[in-house]
């Protein structure tokens, strides 16, 4: 899987792409036009954010590349690549409760609390990618 090098792009699929956790110097592009969205990436190897009009969508430390991002009212799906163990943060519904499975495997259900934020790790290091899929119960 490649790094996404021209920092965003949308998909065939109706989702983005954005990141790329080989940058070893603090790249961003601002007023990305997806969806009647505007969207701002900002990446390095460090941190990876997203940010939708003006809102906090999506953060990982460290930088990560993720593609296929498709996100509906009820669902985030995408995948993700690394070169280490990430921590990612998904800006979502507040105090709604969320599945959670890595590589087609269940890790629970959580709740977002009044700030809308789901957190969880993932493990890169032995992996060539991840697949995320987070659903509203």
């Amino acid at each position: 899987m490649a790094v996404v090098k021209e920092l965003i792009r949308s998909e065939a699929n109706g989702g983005i792409s954005f990141g790329n956790h080989k940058l070893n110097a603090k790249a961003k592009l601002e007023d990305f036009k997806h969806g009647g969205d505007l969207l701002k990436v900002k990446t390095y190897y460090e941190i990876t954010k997203l940010e939708k009009n003006g809102g906090f969508l999506y953060e990982s430390v460290p930088g990560t590349s993720v593609t296929s991002f498709v996100e509906s009212e009820d669902q985030v799906e995408f995948t993700v690549e690394g070169d280490k163990d990430a921590q990612i943060t998904i800006g979502l519904t507040e105090d709604a409760d969320y599945e959670v499975f890595v590589d087609g495997e269940s890790i629970g259900i959580m709740n977002t609390g009044l700030g809308g934020k789901l957190s969880l790790s993932v493990e890169l290091a032995a992996a060539d990618q991840v697949a995320v899929k987070i659903v509203r119960q």
